[in-house]
């Protein structure tokens, strides 16, 4: 049994107001995760067979706002990564909780299990040559290298292995002048589940979600959302039988554009496939990483 993990930046479920742009706006993959329920806080967990999901704790008993630094981490190692150094910290990793990510990732755990894994993600050279000088990376990209995973690059894209933030491609076409092709998000889904075909666990991080809400535009946040609508309508769509898709966010954030900083909100965690249940009893965002590896040992 392989997996598909999705990782949604500063998404959480906020309440009903018209500053929510889940309430302001349809989108049809996210009503698909709570089964028709209204996609805020007051959408009650279940667990259906194949299909659960739950909201779940991101502030990890840590006073002050969740950040990305140590929310990523903790979703991706399952340690409490704030209460590792005392606080909330981001964007990127504290160095206090880089060696969770250096040796204890889901990358790395997984391979322990023999299992194959992939990032899916691609970078433009300037991030590169920007990271690489300053030696200072995502949570994701240091837990790939440390796991001896390649990064992909320009090339990658344009060879159809890999996928850009935007999905579409078009940022890198617009702001980069990078000559690639503008897909549109259904096939950058095929491409995805074309590649997983190879790996027992695959990996795509999307953070525009987070970049939206920190900028309070309802426009941007409704582009944005509704292209990762179309990405994840497809992927539930077209999966393989044998795939179990696990979806969750680091913190809330772009479901209250009323303010430029992260939320208190509990986050979605959305799992759909043969390996539903293995987060029945999952609480917070450091259950998700534990959940996968059960489903890539026990299958």
């Amino acid at each position: 049994m392989s997996v598909i993990f999705l990782f949604i930046d500063g998404v959480g479920l906020g309440d009903e107001e018209a500053h929510n742009p889940f309430v302001k706006n349809s989108y049809d993959a996210f009503a698909r995760m709570t089964d028709g329920q209204a996609f805020t806080h007051k959408a009650e967990p279940f667990l259906n067979g194949k299909h659960l999901f739950k909201p779940v704790d991101a502030t990890l008993g840590i006073e002050g706002l969740p950040q990305s630094g140590t929310g990523q981490t903790a979703l991706f190692t399952g340690e409490n990564a704030p209460g590792k150094i005392g606080k909330h910290f981001g964007p990127f990793p504290h160095s206090g909780i880089k060696h969770l990510l250096r040796e204890q990732s889901i990358f790395n755990k997984a391979q322990k299990q023999s299992c194959s894994c992939h990032f899916m993600n691609a970078y433009p050279d300037i991030f590169f040559e920007k990271s690489g000088k300053r030696n200072r990376w995502s949570c994701t990209t240091l837990m790939a290298k440390s796991a001896g995973l390649p990064l992909n690059n320009t090339e990658s894209v344009k060879k159809e292995n890999a996928i850009t933030a935007g999905i579409t491609q078009q940022g890198w076409r617009e702001k980069l002048n990078i000559e690639i092709p503008e897909i549109d998000p259904e096939k950058a889904a095929q491409r995805l589940l074309e590649k997983g075909k190879y790996y027992d666990l695959i990996l795509y991080e999307y953070y525009l979600t987070d970049k939206a809400g920190h900028s309070q535009n309802h426009e941007d946040a409704q582009r944005v959302l509704s292209i990762y609508n179309r990405f994840l309508s497809e992927l539930i769509r077209t999966k393989r039988t044998e795939e179990t898709l696990v979806l969750s966010s680091d913190h809330g954030n772009v479901e209250d554009l009323s303010t430029k900083t992260h939320t208190f909100n509990q986050v979605p965690l959305f799992v759909y496939g043969p390996g539903a249940s293995a987060f029945e009893d999952a609480e917070s965002i450091m259950d998700i990483t534990p959940g996968i590896l059960n489903i890539l040992e026990h299958g």
